[in-house]
């Protein structure tokens, strides 16, 4: 018997990779394709969905030939993957209708604003655990019925199919044969009801999405079916889904209620495992499905950033400021502190627990002596200073403390941002050894689908810390610094309202 692994395919939103682990969790071979992103106009983020499926296929071949192992050794392949970001296609051709509407994109503001005023904010949000925003998929499935000629007709025929990038991917993979999601990428579609655990008529309704385009919702974990001839002439099994961050909440192993993961990749997200229970925030996060594994339901509340590595991307595309993204932590050191420089990186508005969809990115303090140093530094820490946010508005929410914060993506390799991090916050930060906990999630729930692994208690041995690092900031230090980042983020709205006059 040839030695078995698993696949991931970490479908993500500048990059798709594809990795194999061992039964271990270690990684053996990686395979990773950057793909253009596309911007129409101000605000507006696309994705060719072709190239999406191509790259992804390519990663996946790839990554057999990098760990020397053929199709029939692998027991199965989990798929993550970025979440609300929408691909409508023919079912006939198989072709997208229109480039994939990206998660950070804002073209339906203004129809989001109209649902709030229409008074179905709480519709949405006692059914979804959602709040009505551009960043979920329903509004742009509508734009691209409304404003792609022949959409409305073609969905009312039942031609058209719609996915998120699992589904997509999915389809191709099985030559058309699935079309489905599962639990945590349907929940982040505005269409899908986290109580009844099914999609919602109404909200469909209100919408006007036809129940045909939708795919059908499985569990995060289970055999769905195969690949058709597409990687290698072997069909490979499918036996995972879940969205990114929900991947890395399983893959950070937080299973139980309580437990919080926070991923830094272009945005930060930051999961509580809530257990079975629903939590409806007062403070603007959000409620939803986890994952669903062995017929079972866990719930999570979330609060997301928009824009976290992203902010050094634009530091070194945008500005040029740097020549890799790993130089920032370099430059930032030259300097023993911002000088008084915040930037709020609200270039796609501003996430949980603010949600003001018209912020735009603002730098306050800047004066004659402020260098590139300076804003390098205020960049990283506006990453932490979000995440601050983010995390009182949760302890707020579940009535806890936090002590301790779990940690994945890029950007956890920087060890300035981690420490800080854990110094704005006054909790422990802690990193794992495998910081590809995303990729990882996805292996994990599809090799308990195909009995690679025999049970969670047999994943949940996997985890080891790698670094922990504790706050070594005095109050008297902390409580200026966020005091400032509050007037900066007040700066940003401040903005926004004026534009909106």
């Amino acid at each position: 018997m040839k030695q078995q692994y698993i696949m991931a395919l970490d479908q993500g939103t500048t990059s798709s990779r594809a990795i194999i682990f061992d039964k271990g969790g270690n990684t053996i071979a990686v395979a990773q394709k950057e793909f253009p992103q596309i911007y129409p106009q101000p605000g507006w983020v696309e994705h060719d969905a072709m190239e999406i499926w191509t790259t992804q296929a390519s990663v996946a071949a790839e990554v057999l030939l990098k760990a020397e192992i053929d199709g029939d050794q692998v027991c199965a392949i989990g798929i993550t993957n970025q979440r609300e970001t929408t691909v409508v296609w023919d079912r006939e051709t198989g072709k997208p209708l229109y480039h994939a509407i990206v998660w950070q994109d804002r073209r339906t503001s203004a129809y989001c604003d109209e649902l709030r005023e229409k008074g179905y904010a709480d519709t949405f949000r006692k059914k979804t655990g959602l709040i009505v925003d551009a960043y979920f998929s329903g509004t742009k499935i509508r734009w691209i019925l409304e404003n792609v000629d022949g959409a409305r007709e073609m969905a009312n025929k039942g031609r058209l199919a719609f996915g998120t990038i699992d589904s997509w991917l999915v389809w191709n993979f099985s030559k058309g044969q699935l079309h489905i999601t599962d639990v945590s990428n349907a929940s982040r579609t505005l269409l899908y009801n986290i109580h009844t655990m099914s999609w919602d008529q109404e909200l469909m309704d209100i919408l006007g999405i036809p129940a045909s385009m939708l795919p059908e919702v499985r569990q995060s974990s289970e055999m769905y079916g195969y690949t058709e001839a597409t990687l290698t002439p072997y069909r490979i099994p499918i036996g995972g889904i879940a969205g990114d961050q929900q991947a890395a909440l399983f893959g950070q192993m937080c299973t139980e209620p309580g437990m919080v993961k926070n991923t830094y990749g272009t945005g930060c997200f930051m999961v509580m495992n809530t257990g079975d229970k629903i939590i409806e925030s007062s403070n603007n996060l959000l409620a939803t499905v986890a994952w669903k594994v062995n017929g079972k339901v866990q719930y999570a509340l979330e609060g997301s950033i928009f824009i976290g590595g992203a902010v050094v991307q634009w530091l070194r595309d945008g500005l040029g400021i740097i020549r890799s993204s790993g130089d920032v932590e370099q430059l930032a050191l030259s300097v023993k502190d911002t000088d008084g420089v915040y930037l709020v990186p609200a270039f796609a508005g501003l996430g949980a627990p603010h949600w003001n969809q018209y912020a735009r990115g603002t730098a306050v303090g800047l004066t004659r002596g402020t260098t590139a140093a300076h804003l390098s530094r205020a960049a990283l820490e506006s990453i932490a200073y979000q995440t601050v946010d983010v995390l009182k508005a949760m302890e707020a929410d579940a009535g806890i403390r936090i002590a301790e914060l779990r940690v994945d993506g890029g950007a956890t390799a920087n060890d300035l941002l981690m420490q800080f991090q854990s110094d704005v916050l006054n909790a422990a930060v802690v990193r794992p050894k495998i910081t590809e906990t995303t990729a990882l999630g996805a292996a994990y729930l599809a090799g308990l689908a195909c009995g690679f692994w025999k049970d969670m208690d047999e994943v949940r041995t996997q985890w080891q810390q790698d670094r922990k690092f504790e706050p070594q900031m005095e109050d008297a230090q902390r409580t200026p610094l966020l005091k400032g980042w509050k007037r900066a983020v007040n700066a940003a709205k401040a903005w926004a309202n004026d534009s909106n006059d």
